[in-house]
């Protein structure tokens, strides 16, 4: 039976918004951390999977629930873990040598021990001769190399990595993730079990043998998909691809997902958004479907595209909210209406954007409501805002306040004047041209 190094026992996360509003972002999240294992996890952007990753560590505290490490709970932060983030997180003004060593600042070792120790993880982390050079001097993928000894050089049970890679090149990110395996697959680093925090399926499935799936608002623990795959992994092999578009199955539009999502909805009495994609972004993915014959792996279009899951999932989603299409089994499907507006004139496609809109987004339906229902036409923004801001974060209201606008001036359901931040129906505005 294999040995638990860290058990995440029901823990929830609550976070006050600028207006004094709650907010969960974690919900009752179980999870546990086997030694001899890479752990990966996935969800949307914005889903708490990075707030998760600083509660096992003890950086951030939980609303409710518990962490144990080796079957006991700790205060403050976890002794057997260290951390990699998605900044490098360098000091500029101290050399490799020097920021490598501050992960042995509070370890009880003299002087000379620390050093040697730090010339060790620099030597296994690739960057014999560069003890001396300092952040500004070293490309992005050595940087990150330096983040990853100050990590290792403290020996951790577990090594938490928060997207590591996602500021790289693409190949200098694969040559890091490679040199990373090769260490974990030769035993050359101290580390009992990694857990990977990512956004990028592909990734998931390459490194990791386990991958956890969270939904959001709030996150829960939605699949937990074992990766029984040998290394190397072959990217084009057929039991990769599956379990590639196993998880885009899953993270794109499950009914597990849907029932999670509306259930956590009702609870927090949240409004449901719709992500921020144009609709350009929106038609062209369309038209791109139809051209391929109405159907396509969604692990494909997104390499073809070279767009990962985080820049894809969100027009997908943005797709399948106006009933554009549909996720089956990894890929994505035109419906009759999908196919319609592929094939529509310009001013066609805003008619189908338009009845689409008041009939999956209520949003839309009260904005244009609250419109119609005043004498002039026009509200101004902050009207709604303030009304987004109940349930939303300021800075989230902002973005979907925007992302609202810009939909209904495409349909022509309502237009916006920036300088005097007025929204107004498309009728008043025929009115004051006729009047003038």
């Amino acid at each position: 039976m294999a040995n638990h190094l860290i058990e995440v026992r029901s823990i929830s996360k609550d976070f006050e918004g600028a207006s004094g509003h709650q907010f969960r972002v974690l919900s009752e999240i179980n999870l546990n951390i086997q030694e001899g294992e890479i752990l990966a996890i996935l969800g949307p952007s914005g889903s708490g999977k990075s707030t998760l990753l600083r509660i096992i560590a003890g950086l951030v505290q939980p609303t409710s629930g518990e962490v144990y490490y080796r079957n006991r709970p700790f205060t403050g932060t976890n002794p057997g873990v260290s951390m990699v983030f998605q900044s490098f997180a360098l000091f500029p003004w101290l050399t490799v040598l020097e920021n490598v060593e501050l992960g042995l600042r509070y370890v009880p070792l003299t002087r000379a021990e620390k050093r040697q120790k730090a010339i060790e993880a620099i030597d296994m982390i690739g960057l014999d001769g560069f003890e001396n050079a300092y952040p500004k001097e070293l490309s992005g993928g050595m940087r990150q190399r330096v983040g990853l000894g100050r990590a290792l050089v403290m020996e951790p049970d577990i090594l938490l990595m928060d997207e590591p890679f996602s500021a790289l090149d693409v190949l200098t990110a694969e040559n890091l993730k490679r040199d990373l395996l090769e260490l974990w697959q030769m035993g050359k680093i101290p580390t009992k079990a990694i857990v990977l925090v990512t956004h990028g399926i592909e990734e998931a499935v390459y490194m990791a043998d386990r991958a956890i799936v969270l939904s959001r608002d709030p996150a829960r623990v939605i699949h937990n998909l074992p990766i029984p795959l040998p290394h190397w992994r072959d990217r084009k092999s057929d039991p990769f691809t599956r379990l590639v578009d196993e998880l885009y199955s899953i993270m794109t539009q499950q009914k597990e997902v849907r029932a999670i999502q509306q259930e956590a909805a009702q609870i927090s009495r949240k409004i449901t958004t719709i992500p921020n994609v144009t609709a350009g972004a929106v038609t062209g993915f369309i038209e791109l479907i139809d051209d391929l014959g109405g159907r396509v792996d969604l692990y494909k279009i997104g390499e073809s595209l070279s767009l990962d899951l985080e820049d894809l999932l969100p027009i997908v989603e943005t797709a399948r909210i106006f009933g554009f299409g549909d996720v089956l089994s990894g890929d994505f499907e035109l419906t009759d209406i999908g196919k319609r507006l592929a094939d529509a004139t310009v001013l066609d496609r805003k008619t189908i954007v338009r009845d689409q809109a008041l009939k999956h987004i209520p949003l839309m339906e009260r904005i244009l409501w609250v419109l119609e229902s005043k004498r002039n036409g026009q509200m101004p923004r902050e009207f709604f805002l303030e009304i987004l801001q109940n349930s939303l974060g300021k800075s989230e209201a902002e973005q979907q306040l925007d992302t609202l606008i810009s939909w209904g001036r495409y349909a022509e359901l309502f237009a916006y004047d920036e300088d005097s931040k007025l929204i107004y129906s498309e009728e008043y505005e025929l009115q004051e041209t006729a009047q003038e």
